[in-house]
């Protein structure tokens, strides 16, 4: 049987161009797609040649459900993998996100931050 991989994953912000922005610069990503999604909503795809993240709103995306660790369905956090951790984390926070919850253990060094849309983001650079 051959390996699946994770393609991408479909979150709703409240300005996929803004946050399409902000994933390049801290990233290296580029816009692959975006247009017109689902009735009224619009789309920005962000990533690489393989993955992306499709960033979704509509005209009035309403705000955040409760705590996502505690919501059946929660979208809790998602992760990317860096070369230069440090190098990353500088970059988030010259964005202007605080970064938290260093740690050190296998299978490698990571930190977390919350976008402007409260979104958790782990980054961790395996040794």
């Amino acid at each position: 049987m051959t390996a699946a991989r994770l393609e991408h994953i479909n979150m709703t912000v409240s300005d996929p161009h803004a946050t399409a922005a902000w994933l390049g610069r801290v990233f290296g990503w580029k816009i692959r797609w975006e247009g017109a999604g689902m009735q009224t909503g619009y789309s920005v795809h962000c990533g690489d040649d393989d993955t992306y993240v499709a960033l979704f709103t509509f005209p009035e995306t309403p705000g955040p459900k409760d705590e996502s660790y505690v919501t059946l369905g929660g979208f809790n956090h998602w992760a990317v993998v860096v070369d230069d951790l440090d190098a990353v984390e500088e970059r988030v926070k010259a964005e202007g996100f605080e970064t938290k919850s260093h740690a050190n253990y296998e299978p490698g060094r990571r930190f977390y931050f919350n976008d402007a849309d409260g979104i958790e983001i782990e980054v961790v650079q395996y040794d």
